[in-house]
């Protein structure tokens, strides 16, 4: 049950309306994932400040010469990076909090592991959006003011998603409203002056940048987080439940895949390439852990071939968590990747690989070859059990004989008794799996099972067998993948459509100011034709009717006619309307499309408190015009590395508050389809 937290200063409020709050978003609901949300931002905020203290310290004792000062700042930095250190266990600790994110159902599994969403600062786009809209489209910015407070808004309740298909779809309506914003108002030549600021989500250090490009890359990590969080979330006792959880998890593998193949240069711990690769096979790995969670949750019955698959398919989950938690051992994921991930991937490595040789096993003892059995059969799923039998055993031999049956699966027991006592043994290394009460009750109720059913055939000769269990075989019926995100399917309209159609009007064109053409059609001869698709342009031009002699150019764009807005009327529409007006004077508003190849430098700046590494910024290439070799010569790209001594000059401010609740505005009722080319614009830039 969740409890509303109401605002401060409570206005009346229509809660029947349907935009009381945004589909998706729901920022006043406390529940225990919006706490734990709130207790890492807070976090956040004090790993800054414990940065800019050590960063200080740092600089401090660079300059100073005094010796008692030297030692004072380096006592004090000493204070300083202990307690940063408890931040970021403590940090680590909500990281691994997945109680609150599993299902409210009394489940007997172990938990699965959730991403937590990153945090972000407050943007104002106001001022920057409308300079930008009178200097570059010559239009009054006041007339644009909804529209803009439509994308705070929108930004706002990104923030506090739902856990549902309408948290995520509202992620993706706002990442693909960012490629529509991205082109009409970030050109390529310069900085718009606006500064984004998200925090690392594992280590909870901000990085600052302006360019849009981390804000894209941000809102895609928080849409793989999300998707994890509902595959923890769903239902694990039923069928319908994990398959729900398995599309989530294949989706956010998905998600995080994209990131990593667009977004190439990060700034981000936890979006650079290898942190990725990291969390899209932990992804796929609990994605292939639910697979077998399916098989089994029927129950498992005692026969020789249901036995044999069920082996297989947890030889293959504790396949692909040994290669995680292979990955998660490497540089230089090592360092900043949470410990208790590790260790989970370490325990579930072990448990499966023990319930595969318990299987193998149980299908080895308590089957026996009877007369009139499809032999050939049970020889084949033996012989494909194993990559190479035992030294001296043949499937159809072992089948046969009762002794080396009851030996081989004796053996199985051994491996697997060793493989639970490893799990055990490494779940008991990390606090917080100790404190996990289910995970320790499973793995304890799993190790007494095989314990006992290896006591109950345990012979005093056993100790004479040398023989050891081969490794089973992975196999699936169903094996996972990544499932890519589908923007497509979300429907989103163009939050400045009134500035034209994106392929003519975007921020990398430039135009004369709007020139006004008064003229007259001569008996009903306008002196042009028209051409092209919305906006439609002045075409074979009379030079002597009266729009040439009014200014009228051959190629202009017709914005508008008599203060009708023509941006987005077809060749018909534009020739109806002015033939409207008959002999009568027509007032037509035109633009000039300019030659945009000359442009600036563009430095992209990043702001990475207390960071040790980083990842270089790359500066876009113009092209300068050498006039004695008639050549173009294009400038190399420049690296920036910004380290912890750059100082953030933003106030910190709390990432998670209650927004203020404004009065629902009107919906465009006019769609634009989704300019897909736009998402993946320039991301190798970033």
């Amino acid at each position: 049950m969740t409890h509303a937290l109401l605002p401060a200063a409570p206005q009346p409020l229509d809660t029947e309306g349907e935009d009381y709050f945004r589909k998706g978003c729901n920022p006043l609901a406390q529940t225990g994932r919006s706490k734990l949300q709130n207790q890492r931002a807070a976090l956040n905020q004090q790993i800054l400040k414990a940065v800019r203290m050590r960063t200080g310290a740092e600089n401090l004792l660079k300059v100073a010469t005094n010796q008692k000062v030297r030692e004072q700042v380096r006592l004090e930095l000493s204070f300083v990076n202990s307690d940063l250190q408890m931040l970021k266990e403590e940090l680590e600790g909500l990281n691994i909090s997945v109680g609150v994110y599993q299902s409210t159902e009394e489940t007997f599994t172990i938990p699965l592991i959730p991403l937590g969403l990153k945090e972000t600062k407050d943007v104002d786009f106001s001022v920057v959006l409308k300079d930008f809209i009178l200097e570059h489209y010559s239009e009054d910015s006041y007339l644009y003011e909804d529209e803009i407070a439509d994308l705070m808004d929108l930004r706002q309740a990104c923030r506090t998603p739902s856990r549902d298909e309408a948290g995520v779809e509202l992620l993706m309506v706002y990442f693909t409203q960012l490629g529509f914003v991205e082109s009409r108002f970030f050109p390529p030549t310069r900085q718009m002056g606006l500064l984004f600021t998200w925090y690392d989500s594992l280590t909870g250090v901000p990085v600052s940048q302006q360019n849009l490009l981390l804000e894209k890359a941000s809102i895609l990590f928080n849409i793989g987080a999300l998707y994890t969080q509902i595959g923890t979330r769903c239902n694990r006792q039923t069928q319908a439940g994990l398959e729900s959880a398995v599309d989530a998890f294949q989706r956010a593998a998905g998600v995080l895949n994209y990131l990593k193949e667009t977004f190439t240069h990060t700034p981000s711990y936890d979006m650079s390439p290898a942190m990725l690769s990291v969390l899209v096979k932990m992804m796929l790995a609990q994605a292939q852990e639910n697979v077998f969670e399916k098989l089994s949750l029927p129950g498992i019955r005692n026969e020789f071939f249901i036995l044999v698959k069920v082996a297989q398919e947890a030889a293959k989950v504790g396949e692909v968590y040994q290669q995680l938690h292979a990955a998660m051992s490497q540089a230089p994921v090592k360092e900043n990747i949470p410990y208790s991930w590790a260790s989970v991937a370490c325990v579930k490595a072990h448990h499966y690989r023990a319930l595969a040789h318990y299987f193998a096993a149980t299908l080895l003892i308590d089957h026996q070859l009877k007369p009139g059995a499809d032999e050939d059969h049970q020889e084949k799923c033996l012989s494909q059990l194993y990559d190479h039998m035992p030294e001296g055993l043949t499937p159809l031999a072992t089948l046969k004989n009762d002794q080396q049956r009851r030996q081989l699966g004796k053996c199985h027991l051994r491996r697997a008794v060793r493989h639970h006592e490893e799990s055990v043994r490494e779940a008991s290394l990390c606090k917080k799996l100790r404190d996990l009460q289910v995970l320790q009750e499973v793995l304890s109720a799993a190790h007494q099972r095989s314990r006992l059913k290896y006591a109950q055939h345990q012979e005093d000769d056993d100790l004479l067998n040398l023989m050891d269990a081969p490794d089973v075989v992975s196999k699936t019926e169903q094996e996972v993948e990544i499932i890519s995100p589908q923007f497509s399917k979300v429907t989103v309209t163009d939050f400045f459509q009134k500035l034209g159609p994106l392929s003519v009007f975007s921020a990398n064109k430039r135009w004369t100011p709007p020139r006004n053409i008064h003229f007259t059609a001569e008996e009903g001869d306008l002196g042009f034709t028209l051409r092209g698709n919305a906006p439609v342009q002045v075409h074979f031009l009379d030079p002597f009717c009266s729009a040439a002699l009014a200014g009228a150019k051959e190629g202009d764009y017709i914005v508008s006619a008599q203060g009708i807005d023509c941006k987005w009327s077809t060749v018909s529409e534009v020739m109806k309307l002015l033939k409207s007006f008959g002999e009568d004077k027509i007032e037509m508003k035109v633009v000039s499309l300019l030659d945009s190849s000359s442009s600036m430098h563009s430095k992209c700046a990043t702001y990475s408190v207390g960071m040790q590494k980083t990842y270089s910024m790359i500066c876009l290439a113009i092209d300068d015009d050498d006039k004695n070799d008639k050549t173009k010569k294009v400038s190399k790209k420049l690296s920036f590395l910004s380290w912890g001594t750059n100082k953030n000059r933003q106030k910190s401010a709390s990432t998670l508050y209650l927004p203020a609740v404004g009065v629902a505005r009107p919906q465009i009722k006019k769609k634009l389809p989704t300019p897909f080319s736009l998402l993946n614009s320039d991301s190798s830039l970033y």
